[in-house]
């Protein structure tokens, strides 16, 4: 059975390339534009990861996993962190919120799905 992947990122572009980077490795994918349009789409359905970036309108990537680690059915889904920002603090906060994983904006397709596929199992 292969893996379902919630991505969150406000930008078109990064959405594009997660999703063909992660569908050409097998995964269903699922995308949402922000934290809010991310709890909705978690409402609808179940994932075994989230790819998410921090700095998005309406619900930044940290409030998302707040929010979600509150849901007794997504408390342990893993969240990885895609993302401009490399400050120390920021992962900090990240990590206290219930993120597994970072990686850095510009990243190679590749090291995502090696990522994913860590995180996973698979």
């Amino acid at each position: 059975m292969t893996a379902s992947i919630l991505t969150v990122d406000d930008s078109a572009s990064i959405r594009l390339t997660t999703r063909v980077a992660l569908s050409n490795a097998g995964y269903t994918v699922t995308e949402a534009v922000d934290g809010k349009d991310g709890l909705a789409k978690l409402d609808a359905g179940q994932f075994d990861i989230i790819v998410t970036d921090l700095n998005m309108p309406n619900m930044d990537g940290l409030t998302m996993i707040r929010e979600l680690r509150k849901l007794p059915a997504h408390t342990g889904v893993p969240v990885i962190f895609l993302t401009t920002e490399s400050d120390a603090e920021i992962k900090q906060q990240a990590k206290a919120a219930g993120a597994t994983g970072w990686l850095t904006k510009p990243f190679d397709p590749e090291s995502l799905v090696k990522i994913v596929r860590k995180v996973l199992g698979r």
